[in-house]
């Protein structure tokens, strides 16, 4: 269902129709809380990681770039909007890398 929500906020063009400050704000505050779950997730993740794994390097990167951009507070302009869903797929492209390198059984 979010990612159902990621999708149509990617697809919006510069002026939604249709979705006024309110719904945006409420729509970013989903977004934010769905993204600190999942990058959260992708620490502990890491952090399970063998120091020798050569996922450390990649998987490190995306939870502290989850960080940055999650702490620069509420984003109410559709860009914003649209860059919380970006960082969303991001965090899931990281999970997705690290089961189908750890069980290369799930990329059939």
């Amino acid at each position: 269902m979010l990612l159902a929500l990621v999708a149509a906020v990617l697809a919006w063009g510069p002026t939604p129709a249709g979705v006024r400050a309110a719904d945006s704000a409420q729509i970013c505050l989903q977004l934010t809380g769905h993204a600190q779950c999942v990058a959260a997730d992708l620490r502990h993740r890491y952090e399970a990681l063998p120091a020798d794994s050569e996922l450390r390097p990649l998987t490190k990167a995306v939870p502290r770039e989850a960080v940055n951009r999650l702490s620069t507070g509420p984003a109410t302009t559709v860009t914003k909007v649209q860059n919380r869903a970006r960082l969303i797929g991001a965090l899931y492209r990281a999970l997705d890398r690290l089961d189908t390198t750890q069980n290369p059984a799930l990329a059939l």
